[in-house]
């Protein structure tokens, strides 16, 4: 170990500057040689840690395996280094060798190698004189040949052409999606394949792919894991799981750890021959927050388990009365979503109306499960947008002309389409519940939003009841009997979803103590004014800080946070400014039990939709071709299948290289239809089964119901994709 104690070092004038192959320099010092040092030959520099202070002598590798805690390396890993910097350091070594791997790839052009059993081809005297004959032209047109042929040769086109068409003839025997093409892990291996001379090699068969490399192949992931799961004891991380039926019928529990990291998937298990109370799955839970660490686990996120289902209906037989109002009250929204779920059966069941309405329209519609996301809204609005496209077909000749199928619902269907009190009503539906739904969009997400909950109920609320009573022409101190049943079944939902955390989490973001949230509306107050969020986060802190002289200083952390008690000015402004997490990385410090507190909050979600989105991952590992996969198999697939999707996610090469969002979609998707609006998103998943795409596709593209035919058909052209879960992800 050349390491040097002395801190009487001075910086290098001549300090390095960080260049494509050794990026790591500019985290270290280059100081002259200590006073004392041995002098050894070799071309090696002394170096200071920019992190830990101590003085080293050796070359960029032991820089490298200094920083990036490389063991074994004939030298220590730095203490100082956090898992943050840590991953950034390795992102961007590994970029500098990917890039120079590329260039090396482009700058090699492959020779013809030689006849198989044959060496080179001696020329004979005879032959070099013939060569050297420049006076013949038949010579001429032989050497000018032979050149054509050489260069054909150097850039092997036959050869090319050759693997292409086996290539391609993979993808139509066995069925592969052309989207298959996009996938960064297909290119690197024919990549890699021709930029290393590899004689004889086969490629691996159908038991070293399911058993050795598979395993293989998954130890690999997890310690590409493991950065991600270093955070997970500093910033907390949540349990998600749901329940699923493989095609086997085997009930199957899915496991996943959710954090600003992302979510990465655990394990699945099989529940087959288990009784799956309540007992059943707490010990299932509990054996996952063994495993993860009880110090790392933040909260529990699932779905409405069926055990919950006998509580319901208890509950649903002393409310008979308040049901009757309700169902008077609501009835209509059921009848509106009928009429459009009618027309669009109508169409789509009729060959000659589908073919009318592809005419008009070049939007699809959408046949839209209703166990999906708000899936009668989803219709809605899909109706709403082809409006004027819908009634151009109500009144052709042709819609009049065809009388070959059921002429009264073909009239039932046009009366609803050219009615303007139905298209009121639907206006009205997607009006008042729009904040509801962008809410619902906005927490059905893997992002930290868990500390953003308690408020976004509250201004949803606030905004369907504008919506509502502006509609009514009532003022705000006069009573709706349609607002009152809204606002029961609102409140009913976030009675049951609500828990002590969300209260806590609201309690420690900054931004709600700021004057400027404040001043927004006059009836907000501070989390620490507000009674109920004040109770709950006292229930939560009691829970959490068992030992009394803990919860007696976070008290008064809390106290002095929550009255801004701050010696630095910059961290009463920076609270309306600065995001939360980062308030309290900078700020936070001044509250340390607090702080440790607040980070691990600050960064969970608040929906198990990631589990939910999993079982299509699942369903396509396990697929109905594969139901003979033994589940523990299929574990180790859907484990390297959805952590591998989630670090190539985080790679910069995902938004910006030709293997762009290679796992979304499918052999529809195309480049060109980012620009078509929040459709594509719709007809792509119905819910945010692909969160990050939606920045991609939305963005500030918004496409109006009013927006003419012409434009329609120009600028949303791409909305008329048809995607379902098998082809997402693929």
């Amino acid at each position: 170990m050349d390491e040097v104690t002395s801190t009487e070092t001075s910086p290098s004038s001549n300090q390095e500057v960080p260049n494509d192959e050794s990026s790591l320099w500019q985290y270290v010092t280059k100081v002259e040689k200590p006073a004392g040092a041995s002098v050894k030959s070799g071309g090696n520099t002394y170096f200071k840690c920019n992190y830990c202070g101590v003085v080293y002598m050796g070359s960029y590798s032991r820089v490298k395996a200094h920083l990036l805690k490389i063991p074994n390396k004939g030298i220590k890993p730095c203490p100082k280094v956090t898992p943050s910097h840590r991953l950034e350091m390795q992102q961007m070594y590994d970029k500098v060798e990917n890039d120079k791997l590329e260039r090396e790839r482009r700058s090699q052009i492959p020779l013809p190698p030689p006849p198989p059993g044959r060496g080179p081809i001696p020329i004979s005297q005879f032959r070099r004189h013939e060569r050297s004959d420049s006076t013949n032209p038949i010579d001429g047109k032989r050497r000018k040949v032979a050149v054509n042929n050489t260069l054909e040769k150097a850039y092997q086109n036959n050869a090319r052409h050759e693997l292409d068409s086996t290539i391609a003839r993979m993808f139509y025997t066995a069925g592969l999606p052309f989207n298959f093409a996009r996938n960064p892990y297909y290119r690197n291996s024919y990549a890699y394949a021709a930029t290393h001379s590899i004689p004889g090699y086969v490629p691996p068969g159908y038991n070293a792919l399911r058993t050795t490399l598979l395993q293989k192949e998954r130890a690999h992931v997890e310690g590409l894991l493991k950065p991600i799961k270093d955070f997970w004891l500093e910033n907390g991380v949540s349990i998600v799981s749901d329940g699923w039926s493989d095609p086997q019928r085997r009930p199957l529990i899915n496991i996943m750890a959710v954090s600003d990291g992302g979510p990465v998937f655990i394990k699945a298990i099989d529940g087959s021959g288990e009784f799956k109370d309540k007992h059943y799955i707490a010990g299932v839970l509990k054996d996952a927050i063994k495993e993860i660490g009880h110090e790392k686990v933040v909260q529990v996120i699932t779905d409405n388990a069926s055990v919950m289902k006998a509580v319901g209906s208890l509950i649903e037989t002393k409310n008979t009365e308040k049901n009757e109002v309700t169902y008077e009250e609501c009835s209509w929204i059921t009848r509106i979503g009928d009429d459009a779920s009618f027309i669009r059966v109508f169409i789509m069941n009729h060959s000659m109306r589908l073919a009318m309405f592809n005419e008009f329209c070049p939007l699809k519609l959408l046949q839209v499960a209703d166990t999906r996301f708000a899936s009668v809204v989803v219709m809605l609005k899909r109706l709403k947008l082809i409006k004027r496209c819908l009634q151009a077909m109500a009144i052709s000749d042709q819609w009049a002309s065809y009388r070959e199928d059921d002429v009264g619902k073909a009239q039932k269907v046009k009366d609803l389409i050219l009615s303007d009190l139905w298209w009121d009503n639907v206006d009205y539906i997607l009006e008042f519940t729009a904040p509801i739904y962008d809410m619902l969009r906005m927490a059905d997400t893997d992002k930290p939003c868990l500390h953003l909950m308690y408020e976004m109920w509250d201004s949803m609320i606030e905004k369907v009841k504008a919506v509502i009573y502006r509609h009514e022409g009532l003022a705000d101190d006069q009573h709706c009997l349609f607002w009152s049943v809204v606002y029961d079944i609102l409140i009913d939902r976030w009675t049951k979803n609500c828990t002590p955390l969300h209260c806590l989490a609201h309690s420690l973001n900054p931004k709600y103590y700021s004057i400027e949230w404040l001043s927004e509306n006059p009836k907000r107050v501070a989390p620490h004014r507000d009674y109920e969020i004040s109770m709950e986060r006292s229930k939560c802190l009691d829970r959490y800080f068992e030992d009394g002289n803990e919860l007696s200083v976070v008290k008064f952390e809390f106290a002095a946070f929550s009255g801004g008690r701050f010696p630095s000015p910059a961290a009463l402004t920076d609270r309306w400014i600065l995001q939360p997490l980062v308030w309290w990385q900078y700020h936070g410090t001044l509250f340390p039990t607090l702080q440790t507190l607040a980070l691990k909050l600050l960064g969970q979600p608040c929906s198990s939709s990631c589990a939910e989105r999993n079982w299509s991952t699942y369903k396509f590992i396990h697929s109905l071709k594969r139901n003979k996969m033994a589940p523990a198999r299929a574990d180790d697939l859907v484990y390297v299948h959805s952590n591998l999707r989630l670090l190539s996610r985080r790679n910069e090469e995902y938004i910006h290289t030709a293997t762009k969002m290679w796992d979304i979609g499918g052999d529809s998707w195309n480049e060109s239809d980012i620009h078509g609006g929040a459709g594509i998103l719709e007809s792509a998943t119905l819910t945010l089964d692909e969160p990050e795409l939606e920045a991609i596709v939305i963005g500030n593209v918004s496409t109006s119901a009013t927006t003419s035919e012409s434009e329609v058909r120009s600028e949303v052209r791409s909305e008329s994709i048809d995607l379902d879960d098998e082809d997402v992800g693929i």
